[in-house]
C-alpha cells in the first residue's frame, strides 16, 4: 500500500448522510462482505469490481480458507471524527492448502486535500510452493483519476530462475492484460516513491495511473468496466489455475525453501515498515491504526505446521 503516500487531486468529502449511515454501519452486527461494504463506503465501480473478484476468489478457494476470525473492531474501524473509515479482513488457509492467507482492506479517508479511496485484495501462499503471491490494488483520487496495482508477486529472484518466468509468466500469457492496458492514451505508468516496494514486482506488473481529464468521469467508467476489469479477471484467473495448491511451484531443495521463507519474511516486514505503519497513524486514530497494524502483523508471523511461515501484505 505504499501508494497512500499518493497525492493527486482527490474526491470531495462525503455528504453528512453518508458520514451518518457508515457510523451505524460501523456498530452493526457483523454482515456478509458485499452488504458491510456497501453500507459502510460510497459506491465505486473499482470497488464493485474488487467485490466480484474477492467473491470469486472465496468461492473457487473455498474449503482451502478457514473461517474469518478477525474481531469486529477491525472489519468495521473509523476516526473519532468519523470522516476516515475502512475495513479488514483477514482469512488463513486451512490444512494443506497452500494458501497462507487472503487479506481485504477497504479504506476511504478524508485528507486535507479531499478524500482517497483504496482497496486492496492479497492472497499470499506457503512454503509449500513458490508460486507467486496474488496483489490487487485499486488508489481512486477522483472521479477521472485511479491507480491500479495488478501483479503475480514472484517469490524467488527471477535472474536466477528463467524457468520459473517460463512457468508463471512467460508461458501464461499474463503479460497480454499489461500491454492492453498501457495501449490506452489515458493510461500512464505509476511509479512507487520508495525504490524497495518498486524491486518486489514481476515484469508483468500492471502498475498503471489512469487519468481521464476534468469531464472524463463517463470514460473512466468504461475503462474500469471495460479493460480494468478484463485484466484483473485475466490476471487473477491465471493465478487461480496455475498457482494454487500442491504441486504448483518448481521443485525445490531445503536450502532453496529456507531462502524463500526467509525473503518472503523480509519483504513483507519492510512493506509494512514503508507503508502501513507510517501512513495508517496519519489517517486514523493511533490507537485504531495500531490495532490494524498488529492483525496483519500477526498474520505475517504466526506460525503454521513445524515452519515460521511470513507471507506479505503490500
Amino acid at each position: 500500500m505504499q501508494a497512500l503516500s499518493l497525492s493527486p487531486p482527490l474526491l470531495t468529502s462525503p455528504p453528512r448522510s453518508l458520514r451518518r449511515k457508515s457510523s451505524n454501519a460501523l456498530r452493526a452486527p457483523r454482515m456478509d462482505r458485499h452488504a458491510r461494504i456497501s453500507s459502510i463506503f460510497p459506491p465505486l465501480l473499482h470497488r464493485d469490481l474488487a467485490l466480484e473478484l474477492a467473491s470469486l476468489l472465496e468461492s473457487r478457494l473455498g474449503s482451502d480458507l478457514l473461517p474469518s476470525s478477525v474481531p469486529d473492531n477491525i472489519k468495521s474501524f473509523q476516526n473519532q471524527s468519523g470522516t476516515s473509515f475502512g475495513s479488514l479482513d483477514i482469512r488463513y488457509g486451512a490444512p494443506g492448502s497452500s494458501v497462507d492467507f487472503l487479506l481485504e482492506s477497504w479504506l476511504h479517508c478524508e485528507v486535507p486535500t479531499g478524500s482517497i479511496d483504496i482497496t486492496t485484495l492479497l492472497v499470499y501462499q506457503n512454503d509449500s510452493t513458490d508460486a507467486p503471491h496474488f496483489n490487487l490494488e485499486f488508489i481512486q483520487a477522483g472521479p477521472t483519476s485511479l491507480v491500479l496495482l495488478l501483479d503475480l508477486i514472484p517469490r524467488r529472484d527471477l535472474s536466477f530462475c528463467p524457468d520459473y518466468i517460463d512457468k508463471f509468466y512467460q508461458g501464461t500469457n499474463v503479460d497480454k492484460p499489461r500491454q492492453d492496458l498501457e495501449k490506452l492514451p489515458q493510461v500512464v505508468p505509476y511509479r512507487s516513491p520508495s525504490l524497495y516496494i518498486r524491486s518486489i514486482w514481476s515484469p508483468t506488473a500492471i502498475l498503471v495511473s489512469i487519468n481521464c481529464g476534468e469531464g472524463g468521469a463517463m470514460q473512466m467508467e468504461e475503462i474500469i468496466k471495460g479493460t480494468v476489469a478484463s485484466a484483473a479477471k485475466e490476471v487473477l484467473g491465471v493465478w487461480l489455475e496455475r498457482c494454487v495448491g500442491t504441486g504448483t511451484g518448481t521443485e525445490m531443495g531445503e536450502e532453496e525453501r529456507e531462502y524463500m521463507i526467509r525473503r518472503d519474511r523480509v519483504v513483507k516486514s519492510k512493506s509494512i515498515e514503508i507503508d502501513l505503519s507510517a501512513n495508517l497513524p496519519r489517517l486514523f486514530d493511533p490507537d485504531v491504526a495500531n490495532r490494524v497494524i498488529a492483525e496483519i502483523q500477526k498474520a505475517c508471523a504466526r506460525i503454521k505446521s513445524s515452519m515460521i511461515l511470513f507471507n506479505l501484505f503490500l
